[in-house]
């Protein structure tokens, strides 16, 4: 499942890693990954970044993080 490995390196990559797979895979295709994250996939701290680095958020709110939900 490449959104998985991609979501890995979104969340735990350097700076190299980061832009290296920015420049490959292109940001309209990290906006997807962010947007069909998993529960874990990201800290809450990757999770805003990447949210301001692609346009997701504005300044002062960023969308609330995946939450395991119960049926």
């Amino acid at each position: 499942m490449p959104e998985r490995v991609v979501a890995q390196v979104m969340n735990i990559g350097d700076y190299d890693d980061v832009q290296a797979m920015t420049m490959l895979a292109g940001e309209e295709y990290l906006r997807t990954v962010l947007r069909w994250a998993e529960i874990g996939q990201f800290t809450p701290r990757s999770w805003a970044y990447w949210h301001y680095r692609l346009g997701l958020a504005v300044p002062g709110y960023v969308p609330p993080m995946p939450v395991r939900r119960f049926a």
